[in-house]
């Protein structure tokens, strides 16, 4: 296919061909979609009557099932699209399924007014109305999936602007769940430019908008939400740290940590990129890890021997790069990888003596590159982790369970994860401090978000 201008592209990172092209939606198709999605919520928010609710309910378990009858087809739309392991992005659809069918089932109960005290009082939630989420391109299903069921279910309509990279998984996502039974104008993607989803953010008839990017994208919504008094949510990434006190069995903590770093090409805004260890076991987990990032051999992402995918873009590999080179010029040591192969295929890297001050000390390495952190004793390990402008997650390694909490209540994080990594799950509300963003999503808070608290006195 020849390269043409356009907006929206498939770019397939893995053979740098081009799969699709679409031209940027016009101001009128995208005034259209703000205009249906208002008329949309009078049929699909409170105004439809008692029942609407478990309607709600009821649309969004069947999407749950159209996803995993459907999940081959997705899978293979993202991976095109941005690259990731065909064995990744099947999960990943999986894991949708589950979030629509969590709140498909869990969702009028939340809905349930809440008795205060006082009498003849309660509390209702409430849909806002129209909503505009701004998606990324690391994970085109579930991002837009964490955003939207929960919304959909409280009764909002949804527009969606995905990322340049992902407009086909996106029309995908819509096209299934208008089989599923929702309304024609309750959930639209909206291929629209820079200018026109500012101008989407301050439309006074939008009523909140999340966004799940970069910090200066962030800073931009949360700038022009606040403008017009409009309630915003921001996931705006992380540097995770992955703390290793004390372990009985180092080899499987090694193991965890490449696994970790390496799943989805490295770009995860969870993804444990600072690892903070114990100095007895320093020297053996910095050679237990570059020996296991050795077998994250970067290949074809449709193969299911492949165990690292490449990067979403060329682009996005030679940025990595750079700043893992930043970090060798300003001292650090580079025991291995962090070198360009083919389009956007990146050798796993492995940084030590990163300085403070550095760009590889302060930014989020957004790719398979992992930084280990010698701690000195306990409270050098949560300065460590808490050096950072980010507050996302964090992981704690240690056999003493009062050590742990001690830990985990010292970190300034969203979240904290005990001899483990964090489970994905549509149970847990997901979300950070700091840079990290404002807000939650998934589990009951990620119907707290965009509601209206309406208290009612009878």
């Amino acid at each position: 296919m020849p390269v043409l201008e356009a907006a929206f592209r498939v770019l397939n990172p893995a053979t740098g061909e081009v799969q699709a092209e679409y031209a940027e939606a016009t101001a009128a198709e995208v005034d259209e979609a703000v205009v249906a999605a208002r008329r949309a919520f009078a049929g699909w928010g409170p105004a439809a009557g008692p029942t609407t609710a478990e309607r709600r309910a009821a649309v969004l378990r069947t999407a749950a099932g159209l996803l995993l009858e459907r999940k081959e087809q997705l899978a293979g739309l993202a991976t095109e699209e941005m690259g990731k392991l065909l064995s990744e992005a099947i999960a990943e659809v999986e894991l949708c399924a589950e979030i629509f069918g969590y709140y498909a089932e869990h969702g009028p109960g939340f809905l349930a007014d809440e008795p205060l005290d006082h009498p003849g009082a309660v509390l209702q939630r409430r849909p806002l109305g129209v909503l505009l989420g701004i998606m990324p391109w690391n994970y085109p299903y579930y991002q837009i999936a964490r955003f939207a069921a929960p919304n959909l279910m409280l009764g909002n309509t949804l527009l969606i602007k995905p990322a340049p990279a992902c407009p086909r998984s996106a029309l995908a996502l819509e096209e299934l769940l208008l089989d599923a039974g929702l309304p024609a104008g309750a959930y639209r993607t909206v291929l629209a430019g820079v200018e026109q989803t500012a101008a989407l953010v301050s439309d006074p008839r939008i009523q909140g908008v999340s966004l799940t990017g970069s910090e200066r994208a962030g800073v931009a919504v949360g700038a022009l939400a606040g403008a017009g008094l409009k309630k915003s949510v921001l996931e705006l990434g992380g540097s995770d740290a992955f703390i290793v006190l004390d372990t009985e069995d180092l080899d499987a903590v090694m193991d965890l940590a490449a696994a970790a770093r390496m799943e989805n090409a490295g770009q995860a805004c969870t993804s444990p990129k600072r690892f903070v260890v114990a100095a007895a076991l320093y020297e053996d987990f910095v050679a237990g890890l570059a020996a296991r990032l050795a077998d994250y051999v970067p290949g074809d992402p449709l193969d299911p021997a492949t165990k690292l995918a490449p990067m979403s873009s060329n682009g996005a590999a030679r940025t990595l790069i750079a700043q893992v080179n930043a970090a060798v010029a300003a001292g650090a040591t580079l025991h291995r990888g962090g070198t360009l192969t083919g389009t956007a295929f990146v050798a796993p890297a492995l940084l030590t003596d990163v300085r403070p001050g550095t760009r590889a000390y302060r930014e989020e390495l957004f790719g398979p590159v992992a930084v280990v952190y010698r701690a000195e004793d306990e409270d050098d390990a949560v300065r460590l982790a808490n050096d950072s402008p980010y507050g996302l997650g964090a992981s704690v390694f240690t056999a003493d369970a009062g050590r742990a909490d001690r830990i985990a209540e010292r970190l300034e994080v969203g979240m904290v994860s005990v001899n483990r990594l964090a489970p994905s799950s549509a149970a847990l509300p997901f979300g950070g401090v700091k840079n990290s963003g404002v807000g939650r999503e998934l589990g009951p808070l990620g119907m707290d978000e965009f509601v209206n608290r309406k208290l009612v006195v009878r």
